[in-house]
């Protein structure tokens, strides 16, 4: 067993997230994450409205005694989000752990810290890092370019932001985008970090609740198989390239090109329903990281967590056996 400053603080087992996904975070995942000793996090904005999110808190609970929690991300959407309301659902149905993403958490985060829930916010920059540290997180999970997402407008790889990150924070670091194997858990923790998060690797399991297309996909995909689209809109996000990802990038290009021209083809609602559900794998915009080029076969959480730590501290005993 791999302990780190992680699983001390947030009583798990292993040093390993699977941080929140639209679609894809409910009670089904989640739940089998936290039997398999790991730290899940529900999506709050995959449930239509807070009463749902209670429910399905709930429901989780149901299915496991051991630790989980709820992401919330803030970002800006067409229709208001009554985030104050997602945020009390959370707080009232006792949840102790919050992952907090997108824009700025402020508001969010002193609640969630006056309730004792503890908070790790997900960054894509070292001063973004710096900020929420400055807010009173518990963690920062830090989003290297390679993660599935959205991984801002700089570029910069895990390989030097997490270590950069590491440098100047006094909060336990966990390592996001790109990672889906032991080797990848050991280099974390090599650079630093107490803790990876994964997404693609989840949605890869076999309780995940999508369609079997998807997963066979991105264990068909390699790394070179996702694509960057919004960039000329200043919202870069990183997606399984297909058809319509296609698409939005041509038309993105365009002189004088708006959101709204891609906006139809880059609809959530229609990606989560014709992807995720239905498994139409060239009909909506769905979300993978480079890491589906490590991710060989569909396990179960289980499987998957097990196997990551197993081959992560042979790794480590091995390179500790060439000293001297």
């Amino acid at each position: 067993m791999i302990t780190t400053r992680f699983t001390e603080t947030f009583g798990v087992d292993h040093p390993i997230i699977c941080g929140g996904m639209t679609g894809v975070g409910t009670a089904d995942l989640i739940s089998a994450v936290a039997e398999a000793g790991a730290l899940g996090f529900l999506t709050a904005l995959t449930q239509p409205t807070p009463e749902a999110l209670v429910r399905e808190i709930a429901r989780c609970r149901d299915l496991t005694d051991r630790p989980f929690g709820v992401n919330l991300t803030i970002l800006p959407t067409l229709a208001p989000v009554p985030y104050a309301e997602y945020r009390a659902a959370i707080i009232e149905s006792g949840i102790k752990v919050v992952e907090t993403a997108g824009s700025n958490p402020a508001e969010h985060v002193a609640a969630f810290k006056a309730a004792d829930v503890k908070v790790i916010h997900k960054a894509v920059a070292v001063r973004h890092a710096l900020k929420a540290k400055k807010l009173g997180v518990d963690a920062v999970s830090v989003d290297g370019f390679e993660c599935a997402g959205h991984p801002g407008e700089e570029d910069i790889p895990g390989l030097v932001l997490i270590p950069a990150a590491v440098r100047q924070l006094d909060v336990p670091v966990i390592a996001s985008g790109g990672f889906a194997t032991g080797g990848g858990l050991a280099a974390a923790l090599a650079l630093g970090a107490c803790a990876i998060n994964m997404g693609t690797r989840f949605v890869a399991s076999a309780e995940a609740p999508v369609h079997a297309n998807v997963k066979a996909q991105i264990v068909a995909n390699d790394e070179r198989a996702t694509q960057l689209v919004f960039r000329e809109f200043g919202n870069t996000g990183r997606v399984a390239r297909n058809a319509i990802s296609e698409e939005i990038v041509t038309r993105s290009k365009r002189p004088g090109a708006v959101f709204e021209d891609v906006a139809a083809l880059a609809s959530g609602v229609r990606g989560r329903t014709r992807v995720l559900q239905e498994g139409h794998m060239d009909d909506g915009l769905w979300w993978a990281g480079q890491a589906q080029g490590l991710i060989e076969s569909v396990a179960t959480c289980d499987e998957i967590v097990s196997g990551i730590v197993t081959d992560a501290e042979k790794i480590i005993d091995r390179l500790a056996g060439l000293r001297g």
